[in-house]
């Protein structure tokens, strides 16, 4: 294992990024490459380690804790200086956490917690995006009956969104104007599972269904597919991450909302901070730091980023930010109906 070493570190650039020298390693661990948006997180996450002079490695676990685990332990031996760490199974990360910690090396929790205090945590606000989401499907449909598609059992967003998504929708239930008649995790985060969740809950359901409160754009991709077979596409339905597909769902008007996470600024934001703690930063002095509190009592270090809740209300939103391309999130839309689109 190769002890943390970095020759120099140069000044600081008021980006807050910090030009190292170029022997400086960060080793990226990718939970699997199956969501379009990793991809995106990937790209920010190399431009900001070349303009710091650092070198780029990564390893994609294909949705396999114990893949990660030996894909950590060969990320250390390759020389990673610091880690960002997309776990797939937040609890079975815990001994490659230990691993980088024997050797000195820091870790951020990119996205998904890692129920670690040594590890900073760096992601958006998830419960505010489950808050987000379910605002958007009782807007468009203040009464009926609910579904709850969440996020895989093994990822503990997904159950801060179910949290947020309960906040706002305990009224409505407590009055007696929405019923949730069916919920289910999706093994994974696969939009195949979600499909089949939604297919047996309509099966359930006789079909009585109003509305789809699913956890992110993969799983709603799998919802409207098992909507549109039953002739039901249009009913309300969430997601989050601003995939370009779900954004032209969006558009289409088979999916109510996309909480946009500019996963650009995450990446970026991911790959300065592992240099910063590397160059030997503290948890605490990187800029935007809080201190936060796990559910499990878990005193953390971490920064929350703010989404942005996506409808066909503010489409122009992505299409300023050059997130997605007109053609894209127009293809098939009627312009007429939808102003981005004209």
């Amino acid at each position: 294992m190769k002890k943390l070493t970095i020759i120099a570190a140069l000044a600081m650039s008021l980006s807050s990024t910090v030009a190292l020298a170029a022997d400086l390693v960060v080793g990226v661990s990718w939970s699997n490459f199956q969501e379009e948006r990793w991809k995106t997180d990937e790209a920010a996450i190399k431009a900001a380690l070349e303009k710091a002079g650092a070198k780029y490695i990564s390893a994609d676990a294909q949705s396999s804790s114990s893949k990660q685990l030996s894909d950590i332990e060969s990320l250390i031996a390759q020389g990673a200086n610091a880690l960002i760490v997309l776990a797939q199974d937040a609890s079975a990360v815990g001994p490659a956490i230990n691993a980088a910690s024997d050797e000195g090396i820091p870790v951020v929790a990119y996205d998904r917690l890692i129920e670690d205090n040594r590890a900073f945590y760096l992601t958006f606000d998830n419960v505010e995006v489950g808050r987000m989401q379910a605002a958007a499907v009782l807007a468009a449909q203040p009464k009926g009956n609910y579904v709850m598609i969440k996020g895989s059992p093994t990822d503990p967003n997904a159950d801060f969104l179910r949290g947020g998504q309960q906040e706002v929708l305990q009224k409505a239930i407590d009055s007696g104007d929405v019923k949730i008649v069916g919920e289910a995790y999706t093994d994974g985060w696969v939009p195949a599972n979600a499909q089949r969740n939604m297919e047996q809950i309509l099966t359930a359901q006789d079909n009585k269904v109003d509305a789809v409160v699913a956890s992110n754009d993969g799983t709603a991709g799998g919802v409207v597919a098992a909507l549109t077979a039953q002739g039901m596409e249009g009913i309300p339905v969430s997601g989050q991450d601003g995939d370009h597909a779900a954004l032209n769902r969006v558009a289409l008007g088979t999916q109510t909302v996309s909480v946009w996470k500019d996963a650009r600024e995450l990446g970026k934001n991911a790959a300065e901070i592992a240099a910063q703690l590397a160059a030997g930063k503290k948890l605490s002095e990187i800029e935007g730091a809080t201190e936060w509190t796990s559910p499990k009592g878990t005193k953390m270090t971490a920064h929350f980023l703010k989404p942005v809740p996506v409808t066909q209300d503010n489409l122009n939103v992505v299409l300023d930010a050059g997130w997605i391309e007109k053609a894209a999130l127009c293809a098939g839309v009627d312009a007429a109906k939808v102003a981005a689109c004209k």
